[in-house]
């Protein structure tokens, strides 16, 4: 397996841009939420994601946040970024045009909106895959996009070209992230893009996460996911269920509402987003601070 497939095993963390309140740019609070991450364990980072409001940010803004996390993990832990969009020759301008110095690969979302068929998410990838100087990951994101990759289509992709490393999976369908799994060539990674199904697809003998909880609770989660790749499932069981009542209330009012929310409360950054995003209600708050009580710290404890 090649040294980015390492890489990307385990843990990634889908990066929060942090905003003040006067919704600039946070980049002391990013330095922080790096450094939390880092300490608690992960294994590598994404910028510029759906968790990211790339799409609120301005093209000076995501190359900002995009040095200052590299600049901040100073080659501790890889940094991956994310590139997606609808119009497939913008996507292979801009990736041509990336600088790839400290980047890892690119996680790329299927088109959305205009909802390709699968012939049509084929022809954008392969597209993308000529373009790109670094490894892709694929991103099947059906809540977002409004169209499902197929798992005939990713596995099409996998067999086609080595540049696709890995597919983050949020279709919420374990079925078909079986089948991936079962049928992928050697060199080629399922992700759970689904924070609550991450452990099981990891014991159907996925390679891991591109988490949004591990913005706030990266030990615990992170130490899940590296228990049960190690197969230590009872212990991997254990702390998937000390989060597992959290998932809903992170995701009720929206993503990264939920996670801005909880990472407000453990004082890592505002809880500050860019419209069309607005923070969770009042009664949303009040539960997630109910579960994040009962959680307590990060710490991991795990049995002898």
């Amino acid at each position: 397996m090649s040294t980015v497939h390492n890489y990307l095993r385990g843990t990634g963390v889908a990066l929060v841009t942090p905003f003040t309140l006067t919704e600039q740019v946070d980049y002391p609070a990013l330095s922080a939420i790096i450094e939390h991450c880092i300490r608690g364990g992960v294994d590598y980072l994404v910028s510029l994601g759906t968790t990211g409001e790339a799409v609120t940010l301005t093209p000076e803004e995501k190359r900002g946040v995009l040095e200052h996390t590299i600049h901040c993990c100073a080659g501790r832990i890889p940094v991956v970024v994310g590139i997606g969009g609808s119009n497939t020759q913008e996507l292979c301008r801009e990736m041509q045009e990336l600088n790839p110095n400290g980047i890892a690969a690119i996680l790329s979302s299927s088109p959305s909106y205009n909802k390709p068929s699968q012939e049509g998410i084929y022809q954008h990838y392969m597209k993308l895959a000529a373009a790109s100087p670094l490894p892709l990951i694929l991103y099947n994101v059906p809540g977002r996009t409004a169209s499902n990759i197929l798992a005939e289509t990713t596995l099409r992709l996998a067999h086609a070209s080595d540049r696709f490393a890995a597919i983050k999976e949020a279709s919420g369908d374990l079925t078909q992230a079986c089948k991936i799994i079962k049928d992928r060539p050697g060199n080629f990674l399922v992700l759970s893009g689904d924070d609550p199904l991450a452990l099981g697809l990891v014991a159907m003998g996925g390679d891991g996460v591109i988490s949004v909880i591990a913005n706030a609770y990266p030990g615990i989660f992170s130490s899940m996911i590296r228990s049960a790749l190690h197969e230590k499932f009872s212990d991997a069981a254990q702390l998937n269920l000390r989060l597992s009542d959290l998932h809903k209330w992170l995701y009720i009012d929206g993503n990264p509402a939920g996670i801005k929310a909880a990472m407000s409360k453990l004082s890592l950054c505002e809880n500050a987003l860019r419209l069309p995003l607005v923070p969770v209600s009042e009664s949303t708050s009040r539960k997630l601070q109910e579960e994040m009580d009962r959680i307590g710290s990060d710490q991991v404890l795990l049995p002898r």
